[in-house]
């Protein structure tokens, strides 16, 4: 993975933070996006102080004109994008039957349309290279389903079924696309939730703890390395056994 050029989407903290740091650790340069440009240069310097090469670019993943500015200066700084994790991601939850339109779109627009456009922007210079990794950080409830999130199910679903076209479409071209579906990881989204909550879903992990942001990063890392070059089309469950 040296010198490989990795872009992260929601890198400015919880699970994008971490896979921008382990990414950087096994050698790429790292774009970090964000729409809070000042938590992104926080992550930027932790990069830089450890020797690695980081690049910082706000991003609105509900704008593509703000997805296609921020490939545009990545690629001018840093080149051709290798390396693609589409992690950001919002939730407005409700029940269905009084959920507004507008947090309908809002998290279809962020969590699958944001994603499917930053893809089509990496696409094309990977198909030239023949070589190119996307990771789609999508979720259990994707799988399991979720009371009170059709709208963020619904997009994170969407997600698995566009990780497994894309790995389809590329495979010629030497291009692999996998998802990665985390459980309960400890970050800033779930700090408000009740401790009577947390202890009910701890309860159903077979592993008695829920997961760090560095759970996934290590599975983000292993599945853009040269080892996983023969796997596509996958989504990984990082959940400690919450579904099976």
């Amino acid at each position: 993975m040296q010198n490989r050029i990795a872009f992260v989407t929601g890198a400015s903290r919880g699970i994008g933070r971490a896979c921008a740091l382990a990414l950087s650790k096994a050698g790429a340069r790292v774009v970090v996006a964000a729409r809070q440009v000042e938590k992104l240069e926080h992550v930027a310097a932790e990069i830089r102080s450890g020797g690695g090469d980081a690049f910082v670019v706000p991003i609105d993943m509900s704008a593509p004109d703000s997805i296609r500015s921020a490939f545009d200066k990545a690629a001018k700084e840093f080149g051709r994008i290798e390396i693609l994790v589409n992690n950001a991601a919002i939730a407005r939850d409700g029940l269905a039957m009084r959920m507004k339109q507008a947090d309908w779109d809002v998290v279809m627009a962020t969590n699958l349309t944001g994603a499917f456009v930053a893809s089509q922007q990496v696409l094309l210079a990977m198909m030239r290279e023949r070589w190119g990794r996307i990771i789609n950080i999508t979720s259990v409830v994707a799988e399991a389903g979720n009371a009170g999130q059709a709208n963020y199910v619904a997009s994170k679903s969407g997600l698995i079924g566009l990780t497994k076209s894309l790995a389809q479409e590329m495979g010629s071209r030497g291009i692999t696309v996998n998802a990665i579906a985390p459980g309960f990881i400890e970050t800033d989204m779930t700090q408000g939730l009740s401790q009577e909550l947390k202890d009910k879903m701890l309860g159903a992990i077979p592993l008695k703890r829920f997961g760090q942001p560095e759970d996934v990063a290590a599975a983000v890392r292993f599945l853009v390395s040269e080892e996983a070059g023969y796997i596509t089309g996958h989504v990984l469950n990082v959940n400690g056994g919450m579904y099976m």
